[in-house]
């Protein structure tokens, strides 16, 4: 009961602070009389969503499927490249430099090449989103996977368990927060490349509304559309919060206590 009242006042504090932002930004539009064209107010966009609702939702509902593509493309071959990179030293010594400088070029530099190899279509936004996301889930998954305990370690070496199951019942639920984390970070990244690639070449999606109405110099709309990828972003990462909480209990345990 005393867990519950806690996560409803954090939930509560939460929504006080969103409502406080969007006092302060109301108030400060008026007095400073800014022009709707710099800086709508919130009511503005509260009307062209409510107006336009069924618009947003199918953008936003191609976003949503691009990004969710990205991810979970990130998570799998993230993983498989972690397993890989801790049970092979000559595997990380050959290709984890290749993987870090994938990841250092900008994205927004080969996005147009993806757009040049795959069209138009939905499967340059998935392969933006999946490159971009898939260096959180190796690095966070690696951490977790060689942050078993020695005394864990030394005692399957005793119990002289096959490798397969030391993996799948003693290293892969060690490194289980970590893997929740690096879903957590990338989840949003996830969402960045997605909105990159709408940004680069697309006729859908949310990036596309931004677009579009920048060449309009239509600023309410650009405000809606960053209020969805907003209230997307922060759904999702609450999706994945929920799922840590159900396969980690005993962290939520450790955090209560």
């Amino acid at each position: 009961m005393i867990a519950l009242l806690r996560g409803a006042g954090r939930r509560m504090a939460g929504l006080v602070s969103v409502l406080l932002f969007l006092l302060l930004w109301e108030a400060a539009a008026r007095v400073f009389h800014v022009r709707a064209i710099m800086l709508p107010l919130p009511g503005q966009v509260a009307l062209e969503l409510a107006s336009e609702w069924s618009w947003y939702a199918g953008h936003a509902a191609y976003t949503l499927m691009t990004t969710l593509a990205g991810f979970a493309l990130a998570v799998v071959f993230g993983v498989a490249i972690a397993v890989m990179l801790v049970g092979s030293r000559w595997f990380e010594r050959f290709i984890y430099p290749l993987i870090v400088a994938l990841n250092s070029v900008p994205k927004v530099a080969i996005a147009p090449l993806f757009v040049i190899w795959m069209g138009t279509g939905a499967e340059p936004k998935i392969a933006i989103a999946f490159l971009i996301a898939v260096f959180a889930m190796i690095v966070d998954t690696v951490h977790g996977l060689r942050s078993v305990p020695q005394d864990v370690l030394d005692l399957g070496r005793v119990l002289k368990g096959s490798r397969r199951d030391f993996f799948f019942k003693v290293r892969l639920p060690s490194a289980l927060p970590s893997i929740l984390a690096g879903m957590k970070v990338s989840i949003s990244l996830a969402l960045v490349g997605a909105i990159v690639g709408e940004f680069v070449s697309s006729q859908r999606g949310l990036g596309y509304v931004i677009m579009s109405a920048q060449g309009t110099f239509d600023t309410v709309r650009v405000f809606a559309a960053i209020f969805v990828l907003a209230l997307m972003g922060m759904l999702l990462f609450a999706l994945l919060v929920w799922l840590e909480r159900r396969v980690t209990p005993w962290l939520r345990h450790r955090e209560e206590d």
